[in-house]
């Protein structure tokens, strides 16, 4: 990064000079990861085969783990030798590089686990796109949400809210289409409450973001037990979406079963991040709604409405996080269960945060999270002997990683959890 600080001529004047910096916080984040690694097969190793089918046609391949995974970890440490170079030369360290980086480790992280067992990388790559489904509808939200200027805390109870909602209408129309609809409303009633009170009556908006989710977690745990559970079979057993293969699409080796072998609510939300992504930058809707989260006296001087579009903004994000809930009972689950959301709200939060406030961004963090989710399921699968309770730890560990380590000290919307108090 440079930057212009003034320095004293010799003749009195002022001159500019370039003031250059080093970026090492990847490097030292790549080679921390590589040293952990290094340790992990030294001081617990593995030998055998680990064996990966990737399905359909493929034949499996077969690879030595201990050799494989010292190869790969030679190859790690070349990239996070590269990356220092770069921030030596005050060059910032190339995106493609923590990309390669990742999947390398990843992939020697699998092949030291999978010795002498076998590593399904279809079934892999398909539980970790329906697990990130929830978490990219409630990243969208919230990053539409905050570019509004209003933090979006209570993704978590737009997400619970809307699941409910769409298993007690789907349960009664027999419909998931009107279940679906459902959520987006009961999305849309918890953000309603949000926007009231953090636009109209200048209440701290983490504050009634965290109330919220209690309070939503609380009226469905109430509802479930009241209302669900004595007439399960009426009001809890929602009609759910089937998959709709994509013909041709769907048979291409490994991805074709991953991405166009989905339900209904996957396409449509390959559909909202495209349509948001380009809205957001190139219409006068995605202008106006980033003029009110960066400079709302700006806005306002030329004539746009800070709050009211901040209002209708934050219910927008409300109904596409109620999306994200339908999920959960129209899709993974037949049925509602109290707290089934299980904190992936703030997961989401963490991915708007980890995607620098970007659609785009954002759902690379939220499929990132929603892998190391099913990785997790696949390790206890494969008994490696890592601790079960490290396990259960390993996608708040890598949010944690990935927020702290990657995303630094990045700066959201300026006026992002600041009321607007118009003259």
């Amino acid at each position: 990064m440079s930057t212009l600080a003034p320095t004293d001529a010799a003749d009195g004047t002022v001159q500019l000079a370039t003031v250059r910096e080093r970026h090492f916080k990847v490097p030292i984040v790549l080679a921390a990861a590589t040293v952990l690694l290094a340790a992990l097969f030294l001081f617990v190793p593995r030998d055998g085969v680990s064996t990966f089918r990737g399905g359909g046609a493929l034949p499996d391949v077969a690879l030595p783990t201990a050799t494989t995974s010292w190869i790969v970890v030679a190859l790690l440490a070349v990239l996070a030798i590269w990356s220092f170079v770069d921030a030596w030369a005050y060059r910032k360290p190339a995106l493609w590089i923590s990309i390669t980086f990742g999947v390398l480790a990843v992939f020697a992280f699998l092949v030291w686990s999978a010795a002498g067992g076998l590593v399904p990388i279809s079934s892999l790559l398909f539980g970790a796109v329906s697990l990130s489904v929830p978490l990219v509808f409630g990243a969208l939200g919230g990053v539409i949400g905050e570019r509004a200027g209003v933090v979006n805390v209570a993704i978590e109870g737009q997400l619970l809210l809307g699941a409910f909602s769409a298993a007690l209408l789907a349960s009664i129309t027999h419909n998931p289409y009107v279940g679906l609809i459902g959520a987006m409303i009961g999305g849309v009633l918890v953000s309603f409450v949000l926007a009231a009170f953090a636009i109209k009556y200048l209440v701290d908006q983490v504050i009634v973001g965290v109330v919220l989710n209690v309070l939503v977690t609380g009226l469905t745990g109430f509802l479930y037990g009241a209302l669900l559970v004595p007439n399960e079979e009426l009001l809890n057993r929602p009609v759910r979406f089937t998959r709709m293969p994509i013909p041709f699409l769907s048979d291409i080796p490994i991805i074709g079963p991953v991405l166009f072998d989905q339900t209904f609510i996957v396409y449509l939300m390959y559909v909202t991040v495209a349509v948001v992504a380009w809205a957001l930058y190139r219409t006068k809707w995605g202008l106006r709604l980033r003029a009110v989260g960066e400079h709302p006296t700006a806005a306002d001087t030329v004539g746009i409405r800070v709050n009211p579009t901040r209002f209708w903004n934050v219910s927008l994000a409300g109904a596409i996080a109620g999306i994200g809930g339908a999920y959960f009972t129209l899709v993974s689950v037949p049925q509602f269960g109290k707290e089934m959301t299980a904190g992936l709200g703030f997961i989401a939060l963490a991915a708007v945060i980890f995607g620098r406030w970007d659609p785009i961004r954002a759902t690379l963090a939220a499929l990132l999270f929603g892998f190391a989710t099913n990785l997790q399921n696949l390790l206890t699968v494969l008994k490696t002997p890592i601790p079960s309770e490290f396990m259960l730890m390993l996608p708040y560990v890598v949010t944690i990683l990935a927020v702290a380590g990657f995303a630094g000290q990045i700066r959201g919307p300026a006026a992002s959890g600041k009321p607007y108090i118009k003259g």
